[in-house]
């Protein structure tokens, strides 16, 4: 499926979703407004955006990254962020519309400058009973100077990537306590000319939990099974084959330490089992683990805006590389809601 019809899909999809609320009988349409800022201290910038998606509602799987990508070198970040909100009545329940952009601006290192944009339909049918809806684009995000392995290729080359996904989730509350989730997403990854043979279609699905330990602690617990196919499966004569079956794991748990004071913590593991089959492939029969953990503290100043103050370490080990990649971000930054 080429980026053109996923778009028109997508745009389609989201012509669709606003016609359903302007035909059902909507009422009592409540809109508001979230900006973020936050600063980054990056050892790392060829890794720190891969390090700043892996988390379950954002992209996790993402692009191959070679280790001639990374150990770029340190950077300060800014990610600006704004997330519009509207909520509607219908005859069905409530329909939830969203819309965030992000930004990421490197201080010394423009290259990497990008941003995403987030659009997603919360369909709420009871309290208890929600299908959410959601499309993320990333486009031409830029991975760093790579091997051009075409016949002829120029040595290094830039190497970027758009990304394109669709996802569906069913949400049902067992209990005052417990909700289940069930995710499913369906995505493209699409690279300049130079690495072509690297374009991949995936597929996602995985379940849920959220839990109400207390009436001060959260508890989140994720897991997915994704499949990506790329087209250097058919173009042996590249030996770059990044197809791949991905298992992914995650918890997170958000404490309220105190009256306006919380914390937020994460570990995520992933498992890149790559499928090539191409003899003189570097990942054939290879794998790739992803170690992750986050933790991040929020201060209530007013009932409308917050302080934070973040930490983020990753370890990625190819099994083919001698050594661990590691990437290691400090943030601080505000938020409100208007």
């Amino acid at each position: 499926m080429s980026s053109r019809i996923m778009a028109r899909l997508a745009g389609a999809g989201w012509v669709t979703a606003v016609l359903f609320v302007a035909q059902t009988g909507a009422a009592s349409a409540e809109t508001n407004f979230e900006g973020r800022a936050l600063l980054f201290y990056t050892d790392d910038v060829g890794i720190f955006s891969a390090t700043r998606r892996l988390t379950r509602d954002e992209d996790p799987t993402q692009p191959a990254l070679d280790s001639i990508l990374t150990n770029q070198g340190s950077d300060v970040v800014f990610e600006p962020d704004a997330i519009a909100r509207t909520s509607v009545d219908n005859r069905w329940g409530t329909t939830h519309l969203s819309i965030r952009g992000q930004g990421f601006i490197y201080a010394e290192n423009p290259r990497y400058n990008h941003g995403t944009l987030k659009v997603q339909a919360l369909q709420a049918f009871t309290p208890d009973t929600h299908l959410l809806l959601r499309y993320y684009y990333a486009p031409n995000l830029f991975l760093g100077e790579n091997e051009d392995r075409r016949p002829g290729g120029e040595g290094l080359v830039n190497e970027v990537v758009t990304s394109q996904i669709a996802s569906a989730r069913i949400e049902q509350r067992l209990t005052k306590d417990v909700e289940v989730r069930l995710l499913g997403r369906v995505g493209i990854r699409r690279y300049n000319d130079a690495f072509a043979q690297r374009d991949t279609n995936f597929w996602t699905i995985g379940p849920h939990v959220e839990w109400r330990v207390s009436e001060r602690v959260k508890l989140g617990l994720s897991y997915h099974y994704e499949r990506g196919l790329a087209e250097g499966r058919n173009e042996p004569q590249l030996r770059d084959d990044v197809s791949y079956v991905n298992n992914y794991v995650s918890a997170d748990v958000d404490v309220e330490l105190m009256e306006r004071l919380s914390l937020s913590a994460a570990f995520h593991y992933e498992r890149n089992d790559w499928t090539s089959g191409i003899v003189g492939d570097i990942r054939n029969g290879a794998h790739e683990d992803v170690i992750q953990g986050e933790v991040m503290l929020i201060q209530q100043l007013t009932e409308s805006i917050r302080a934070m103050a973040g930490f983020q370490r990753s370890n990625r080990k190819q099994s083919f590389e001698p050594d661990a990649i590691k990437n290691t971000n400090v943030a601080f930054g505000v938020a409100a809601v208007f």
